[in-house]
């Protein structure tokens, strides 16, 4: 009896050390996610690890367009990379905690797009004393050793924005006042986004009324903002709103509404949001700002993956233009922007399939998709 013991005993341990061993290989298998927190345990022993820190999730575009794209083609490229993701959900300490952990994880390559533009500077020293090259995503990193920055001429969007509205005013025959509804003032972008609109808006004979920088991109304090405007300036005193992106847009909108506002005035907006752009069929919002995140996730991929086999002379070919953060003259890759309005939404977002007709075209927007000639 105590011999059959032993070997039942003998089979459990077995089957219980197997059992921990084929769990300990899954998780060496998958992607490491630590959006929740700290970081968490990396994705494997190899070397070949590279860390994605995005900065909110408030922006759809993160969680829906830029990682996935970046993650499929990082597997694409380098089938034996592991990639470390988080998201800061708009926290600047959070995100610097996720940047520790990555690089405690063992993190070769940081690709960042931070919550905040100058406080990300410490995350960078941080990794360039390890050896760690970082890549600036989206947000340029001002005053810190950066090695790459990805994202598109963000000046020029503000110009297109703000070349949008004030032609559009002239055609409706309009003059007077402008509110302006600003990013986040801890984002470098908002303040390029700025500059630019103001440099079209400044010299067209429209006076900015109000303007405000909204804290974290929030929609729901652009709506605050909107109707202070509104309180400050009067209902019919001002013709057209520059909203920097889709988010502040969408605020905006719902405070002039919830004003009784109607018709409603051009509103700019940015990203090329599904909400914007059923907004701009329907006619609540004028334009947005279509950024083509694929190649820019996919540039930023090809760009991290050379880095983490060595082959810097292949990404620095890539870096075909330079910008300077404050520090240096950052080697660079700058994409295009698109305006996008109701009469060109069928030949850029939906060829491109970067929105699918199906989606934009239910509820509301349908009767409009018909008549802008796009069908689901």
């Amino acid at each position: 009896m105590g011999r059959l013991l032993d070997k039942r005993i003998g089979r459990t341990v077995r089957v219980v050390a197997l059992s921990a061993f084929i769990a300990l290989v899954a998780a060496a298998c998958a992607t490491t996610d630590s959006s929740g927190g700290g970081g968490g345990t990396p994705s494997g022993g190899g070397d070949k690890k590279i860390a994605l820190l995005l900065p909110e999730t408030k922006t759809t575009r993160y969680e829906a367009q830029d990682r996935p794209l970046f993650e499929a083609k990082v597997k694409a490229l380098c089938s034996d990379c592991q990639i470390i993701y988080s998201n800061a959900d708009q926290d600047a300490s959070k995100q610097q905690n996720q940047a520790d952990a990555a690089l405690t994880n063992g993190a070769k390559v940081m690709v960042l797009d931070p919550v905040d533009s100058a406080s990300a500077g410490s995350i960078v020293s941080k990794a360039k004393a390890k050896g760690v090259p970082v890549i600036s995503y989206d947000r340029l990193i001002t005053g810190a050793d950066v090695d790459y920055y990805i994202s598109f001429d963000n000046e020029k969007v503000g110009k297109l924005q703000g070349q949008a509205l004030v032609d559009k005013l002239k055609q409706d025959g309009k003059s007077g006042q402008i509110v302006m509804i600003n990013g986040a003032p801890t984002d470098n972008n908002a303040k390029l986004f700025k500059a630019g609109a103001h440099s079209v808006i400044d010299a067209s004979g429209f006076k900015v009324a109000k303007e405000y920088d909204t804290p974290d991109w929030s929609p729901n304090k652009a709506q605050d903002e909107m109707e202070q405007a509104i309180t400050a300036v009067g209902k019919g005193k001002f013709v057209g709103v520059y909203a920097a992106n889709d988010g502040t847009a969408g605020g905006a909108i719902a405070a002039m509404k919830g004003q009784g506002i109607s018709p409603l005035p051009p509103v700019t907006g940015q990203d090329a949001e599904l909400a914007a752009i059923q907004r701009i069929l329907t006619g609540e919002q004028y334009m947005t700002v279509y950024k083509a995140i694929k190649p820019e996730a996919e540039k930023a991929a090809e760009l991290a993956v050379n880095l983490v086999n060595g082959k810097t002379t292949e990404a620095s070919a890539l870096a075909t233009a330079k910008v300077d953060n404050g520090q240096k003259q950052v080697p660079s890759i700058l994409l295009d922007p698109i305006p996008v309005t109701k009469e060109n939404v069928k030949d850029t977002i939906i060829k491109d399939n970067f929105l699918k007709a199906s989606d934009i075209c239910a509820g509301p927007a349908a009767s409009a998709c018909q008549t802008a000639g796009i069908s689901s």
